[in-house]
């Protein structure tokens, strides 16, 4: 029996999650801003679900309910940063107040939960720190580009926090989906108030978007207990088919640019 301390359950793959981990036999302290959301998995499955309200962008908040989760369960295993949302708008849309809470959610509050968690998985020499990034950790694309400031925050901190924390026997995986049907584009986003010179570009990205193929992130539980389960679980991991065919695309065209401006790069420090 694992326990986890999962953000963001209302919905999404934060609850699909907690719902998969309580039907194979785990335990979860489930969080969420309202806990009416998690009455249903309660009645189901009584005292194995321990619901936490809570705002990750609350640090103090943060610390106490990871505090109350280890004592009630006496264990923390896989601590899962799924909070989040998307902003949408160009950057010239954004308000100062919109993208300071864009990252206050995305990056803080996952910083913030896995201080909180550290001290008891150090202490116990184990533990695996799931953190949700996402396809637009690796690329970028118009409209979203607070929001991608926030995951590849995210990526940056949690590479440098594997490396930190391995000694102690705690794993660190980026989850990095592609596009699945939760509400991340829906009622949880945040629009920025729009400038009409910026119309043929959302115009252009809508129809670029059309009809795509998204994910059921039902079907994403199993291969995320799978990585819980694995004795060497990888720092990255694509969720969903569409990844693994975008992602070496866009590293494919980043070594391109870097080998053809190589003697530039090269002679900023006198090589030839």
């Amino acid at each position: 029996m694992k326990t986890w301390f999962i953000t963001g359950t209302s919905r999404g793959f934060g609850r699909v999650w907690t719902q998969a981990a309580l039907e194979r036999g785990d335990q979860v302290a489930a969080t969420a801003r309202n806990l009416d959301s998690l009455n249903d998995l309660v009645a189901q499955f009584g005292d194995r679900i321990l619901p936490l309200q809570l705002d990750v962008t609350d640090r103090a908040a943060d610390f106490a309910a990871v505090k109350a989760a280890h004592e009630h369960f006496r264990q923390l295993d896989v601590i899962v940063n799924n909070a989040g949302y998307g902003l949408f708008g160009v950057i010239e849309e954004v308000s100062e107040t919109e993208a300071r809470q864009q990252i206050e959610t995305n990056l803080f509050g996952a910083m913030w939960v896995t201080q909180a968690a550290l001290p008891y998985l150090r202490s116990q020499g184990s533990g695996h720190i799931l953190m949700v990034s996402s396809l637009g950790g690796i690329g970028a694309f118009p409209l979203l580009g607070l929001y991608h400031a926030s995951k590849w925050g995210l990526e940056g901190m949690s590479e440098a926090l594997s490396q930190e924390v391995a000694p102690f026997g705690i794993k660190v995986t980026l989850i990095e989906p592609g596009g699945f049907s939760t509400d991340w584009s829906g009622s949880s986003a945040v629009h920025a108030a729009p400038i009409p010179a910026y119309d043929g570009l959302r115009s252009a990205r809508a129809k670029q978007t059309a009809g795509v193929k998204r994910g059921d992130p039902i079907t994403s539980s199993t291969a995320i207990l799978k990585l819980v389960d694995a004795e060497n679980p990888p720092l990255r991991l694509l969720l969903g088919a569409a990844p693994t065919q975008i992602v070496p695309q866009i590293y494919e065209q980043r070594l391109k640019v870097w080998s053809e401006w190589k003697d530039v790069s090269r002679a900023a420090d006198g090589m030839h």
